[in-house]
């Protein structure tokens, strides 16, 4: 699945009623924009999220917002996290969820995504996107919903900031696979030192974070389309020293273990949970 996205449920949202479906931007758009997921869901009672830390910021436009607990707002943009999250919402709620790449989030939202890091803000103190809400509710179905966000965003973000050269030359390589971070500073020609202040002021986290996070959303994508792997493989597979290290990593930034988590059968887990249409 494309994004890296991914979160830890703490009910059986596989059950719930409603429609949820994704799709993914267009094509020009790949590089800034990971996916979108739309979705209609009934009151079903209360529910609680453990949300994982993800590889990429989260935009939720609401149409229809549930009641959410405390310091969450409506249309909510999440930066990156070094820490788990909980979520408590509660009531009916319709709209889409967009999850922007670090490259695209410095674009769109014009600033140093280290004022997002660890935060939950509403998308109105970031931009103004009342008039897109409004052609979004309005619009006839989900593919013509999905068409005004590529339009909007292939708009907006031809007009945005754009990383640093070294600063996007680390994170891609760090989204590729494991690496070192002095070895990357070497890469790029930067101190260590420079490489980390320089990162952490455009993308919100240190290199060593960003590749710890990327290094577990890859391993949960891995049990998404092999769960017949023990423990152990993953491991080996995903990069870690040994089962206990996984294990370690997934409680430090899961807030679980991989056992309580359990292995995804086929699902693509998203923040609003459960199965996705494609």
């Amino acid at each position: 699945m494309g994004g890296w996205g991914l979160v830890v449920p703490r009910l059986d949202i596989t059950r719930a009623p409603g429609e949820r479906m994704l799709r993914w931007p267009h094509p020009a758009l790949a590089a800034h924009v990971a996916s979108y997921v739309a979705h209609d869901l009934p009151d079903a009672g209360a529910n609680s999220w453990q949300i994982t830390p993800l590889s990429v910021l989260t935009w939720v436009i609401d149409l229809d917002a549930p009641v959410r607990g405390a310091g969450i707002p409506d249309s909510p943009v999440l930066g990156l996290r070094d820490r788990p999250l909980r979520v408590e919402q509660a009531g009916a709620s319709r709209g889409i969820i967009v999850t922007l790449t670090p490259l695209g989030s410095y674009a769109l939202f014009g600033i140093p995504l280290r004022e997002l890091t660890n935060s939950v803000v509403a998308a109105s103190e970031l931009l103004t996107a009342g008039p897109l809400t409004e052609r979004l509710a309005e619009a006839a179905d989900w593919p013509e919903r999905f068409r005004l966000l590529d339009d909007y965003l292939a708009a907006k973000l031809a007009r945005g900031p754009v990383l640093a050269a070294p600063v996007r030359h680390a994170w891609d390589r760090l989204a590729a696979g494991p690496v070192r971070v002095d070895a990357l500073a070497g890469e790029i020609g930067w101190s260590r030192q420079h490489l980390n202040a320089r990162f952490r002021e455009q993308i919100g986290l240190n290199p060593r974070t960003a590749g710890r996070i990327a290094r577990l959303n890859r391993v949960l994508r891995l049990l998404d389309r092999a769960s017949s792997l023990s423990w152990a493989e993953v491991a080996h597979l995903g990069g870690y020293s040994d089962q206990a290290h996984l294990a370690r990593e997934f409680r430090a930034l899961t807030g679980c273990s991989p056992t309580e988590v359990g292995k995804p059968a086929g699902l693509f887990v998203h923040p609003i949970g459960g199965r996705l249409r494609t």
